[in-house]
């Protein structure tokens, strides 16, 4: 019988929040909640004890991230150093390959990451070790309100907040476009993770007003195939910049950690 895995969660926002309920609530088989991780006091409305990240690495064996890409990209080679395992969900913060690499190669604790709100990587994933693939796209199509960025000009914004269809709002690829919308476009790194590589994914994000679920189509093809995957969330309604999905992303997640009987892996 498999241990029951102690779980710290940084974060109590839109994802934290489904995921930490959940815990405590005893929905994931062989995982417990023990602290969670804040900058703000949050009193009751947490379900297990408020710590510090070093309180925390000395309670649990298992960190969860739901904070954002700042926490992976301050505290993640912390957490493995200490000997804890660490699950990503902000994963556009590996499009940094310098972090992604001294992750990888930080333990003894061990990084994982999530899917998110995309689905087919463990194929892409399969497919590559075919074979390189010869092409990967990725659409990324959002409310415009939910992709205004500091560093846009004026004339793209009067674009985005007029626009009465599909906006190209930017291109690239998986290293460029996740650093311009890093609450936005954590899929775009979570398929370069998959194809282990950046730059072989192109990635565009388009604004439409009439995008009331977030879409994400990914399209490759290569010597052995042609795989196309499309999927259309509901945006949550406290965070309209992640989709609804992907707290239970993490969940799922944490059960394969846990060591759930029938988990697909």
């Amino acid at each position: 019988m498999n241990p029951v895995r102690k779980v710290g969660l940084v974060g109590w926002g839109a994802i934290g929040r489904v995921v930490g309920t959940a815990l405590a609530e005893g929905r994931v088989a062989g995982a417990e909640l023990v602290c969670v991780v804040d900058n703000r006091p949050l009193g009751e409305a947490a379900p297990a004890r408020q710590v510090s990240l070093e309180e925390a690495l000395g309670l649990c064996d298992l960190v969860v991230e739901a904070a954002g890409q700042g926490v992976v990209r301050e505290w993640g080679e912390r957490v493995l150093a200490s000997g804890t395992d660490l699950l990503i969900a902000s994963s556009g913060a590996l499009t940094d390959e310098d972090l992604a690499k001294r992750l990888l190669n930080t333990g003894p604790g061990r990084v994982y990451f999530t899917g998110g709100a995309v689905g087919g990587l463990d194929l892409l994933q399969a497919a590559c070790s075919l074979g390189p693939l010869d092409e990967i796209r990725l659409t990324t199509t959002k409310l415009p309100s939910t992709l205004e960025q500091p560093w846009m000009d004026e004339e793209l914004l009067t674009r985005m907040r007029t626009a009465t269809g599909p906006v190209e709002v930017m291109s690239g690829t998986a290293r460029e476009v996740p650093v311009k919308f890093p609450k936005s476009t954590n899929v775009a790194a979570s398929v370069a993770l998959a194809v282990g590589d950046l730059d072989a994914v192109r990635v565009q994000v388009v604004a439409d007003p009439a995008a009331h679920r977030t879409r994400h189509l990914i399209e490759a093809s290569g010597p052995h195939g042609s795989y196309r995957f499309e999927v259309a969330h509901r945006p949550d309604p406290d965070n309209p910049a992640t989709s609804q999905v992907v707290p239970y992303a993490v969940l799922r997640g944490l059960a394969a950690l846990a060591g759930r009987s029938g988990q697909i892996l």
